[in-house]
């Protein structure tokens, strides 16, 4: 892998690691147009560790609330006093719903890394989990804040997590979906998408590591990706925050659906290959 595919593998893992529209399905397809295989183990493990640059960026963007969360957790750990805190509870909450993908993940990694990289599958995953997105925002009930989730909304979120596995679902489409059809508000669920994605981008990128630096991708390019991936994704963030504090998630839907039908057209016609 050249430094020009590094940078631009690392611009598409910002922009859309945290959007909904599904980063791995957009790297998938970035990957294919680069003239790289993205069933290649090099590449795959490539694309896990420059994750971890949009995760940092998600560390540095709520490094307060991020440093009170763990600070309260922490102090609950050692002082009974202090577990009736929200914070303590809210620790316990996202490790709980970081349990499924991590246990899924590992289970599922040689489909991860095999069959599931195809463009067919993250094709028809734009499109069906775009109907899944609309119905979310049909919810009526949309109130619950932080401190109203109970560990089964969390659970339910994290297992939703797990369905990102496919690539084109998205990892914060189905977290925030989810959250969103138990009764969350839009900008909490898509903040517990981020924290939710903390340990188990970092998890995957740190599993990977050695591979993406010893099987042909190298250390300057994985650097390159990583470093690139963390200042648009910080971007990123800030401007997804704002975004559905006054707008709904399906005003993605349309991309997702016409970008899925695209390329079931160039897979049909022979433009693409699936792999």
């Amino acid at each position: 892998m050249n430094l020009f595919q590094a940078v631009v593998l690392g611009i598409v893992e910002g922009l859309t690691e945290f959007l909904p529209v599904s980063s791995t399905g957009h790297l998938t397809i970035a990957e294919k147009l680069l003239g790289l295989r993205a069933d290649d183990p090099a590449v795959t493990a490539f694309t896990a560790v420059i994750q971890v640059g949009a995760i940092v960026a998600v560390l540095v963007y709520f490094a307060k609330d991020l440093a009170r969360i763990i600070r309260g957790w922490a102090t609950g750990l050692v002082r009974p006093s202090a577990r009736g805190a929200a914070e303590f509870r809210f620790g316990w909450l996202i490790i709980l719903g970081s349990i499924p993908i991590g246990v899924v993940g590992l289970a599922a990694k040689p489909l991860i890394e095999g069959p599931l990289r195809s463009l067919w599958v993250v094709a028809a995953s734009l499109v069906l989990w775009s109907a899944v997105m609309w119905w979310a925002e049909r919810e009526p009930s949309q109130k619950k804040g932080e401190t109203d989730l109970s560990v089964a909304d969390v659970l339910i979120i994290g297992l939703a997590q797990c369905l990102a596995l496919f690539p084109g679902v998205s990892r914060s489409g189905a977290t925030i979906s989810a959250g969103l059809l138990r009764g969350v508000d839009r900008v909490t669920a898509t903040k517990l998408a981020f924290y939710l994605g903390i340990p188990a981008l970092i998890g995957a990128g740190a599993l990977e590591l050695p591979k993406a630096l010893g099987q042909g991708v190298g250390a300057l390019p994985t650097a390159v990706g990583t470093v690139v991936s963390f200042a648009v994704a910080y971007a990123s963030v800030a401007w997804l925050l704002r975004f559905v504090s006054t707008n709904r998630i399906t005003a993605f839907v349309p991309y997702r659906v016409v970008l899925g039908a695209a390329i079931m057209v160039a897979l049909g016609a022979g433009w693409l290959t699936a792999v």
